[in-house]
């Protein structure tokens, strides 16, 4: 049941609407595929304007709490997963959490790093080509990330598309290569998703999604891949672990 909100609070109206309907979907009174009360039952209880209402639902859209069907109405999302940062690839976290995964690649092309790869990956002046693979994560069928990675080329000189496809390149680290990777430094931030990455996202445009920026080392600090993957944010939520 909707409960009251204070107009003689100093919080927003729209907020304190948000608040009672994230409170009923934490209590269990809305669940998972369930239609939250129709907006203009809302506006009547709480007394205020549509846009105010429509403003409160469209932060929890926003969030992935809720989602919107066109003419059906507004219902509960199903609970984001949460996903521990490990380094681990893909294809292994995915595994482990009894998740079918998959990846397509964008493309497959060797290049002139950029001062910036250059410097992510230590790479020496005679050195400098990068292999750029950019692949689209796919989930239970459903696209997940896209992914964009850097390796040094006179590290992996024969490694083709063909020789990538289906396949984990951590995996292909280790046992191809018989590298073991050390450590990673990574970055998290927020973006909006441009025209090309929301169409492989299946989002609409500028949408919210996380960007990741991951440097990763073997021993001697020395740096194998530097990669910048981006996430949606409205089904996934990630847990860090602090030790």
């Amino acid at each position: 049941m909707l409960k009251k909100i204070c107009k003689d609070s100093p919080l927003p109206l729209y907020y304190q609407i948000k608040q009672v309907l994230l409170d009923m979907i934490e209590d269990g009174e809305l669940g998972p595929g369930e239609l939250i009360p129709p907006e203009r039952e809302i506006c009547e209880l709480q007394e205020v304007s549509r846009m105010t209402v429509n403003k409160a639902i469209m932060s929890l859209v926003n969030e992935g709490v809720l989602y919107r069907e066109q003419g059906k109405g507004t219902f509960v999302a199903e609970p984001k997963e949460k996903q521990q940062l490990q380094l681990k690839g893909f294809t292994e976290q995915m595994e482990e959490k009894g998740l079918k995964s998959s990846s397509k690649i964008i493309s497959f092309s060797i290049k002139d790093a950029t001062n910036q790869i250059k410097n992510a990956l230590k790479l020496p002046e005679e050195d400098s080509q990068v292999i750029e693979i950019n692949r689209l994560r796919i989930i239970e069928k459903e696209p997940y990330a896209i992914e964009k990675v850097f390796i040094p080329r006179y590290m992996f000189k024969d490694l083709t598309k063909e020789s990538l496809e289906g396949k984990s390149l951590y995996e292909i680290f280790r046992e191809k290569y018989n590298l073991n990777l050390k450590f990673a430094k990574q970055t998290i931030e927020p973006i909006m998703l441009n025209e090309f990455e929301s169409k492989l996202l299946n989002q609409e445009n500028n949408s919210l999604a996380l960007m990741f920026k991951r440097t990763t080392y073997l021993k001697n600090d020395i740096p194998i891949e530097h990669t910048r993957e981006v996430y949606r944010s409205d089904k996934y939520k990630y847990e860090i672990v602090l030790t």
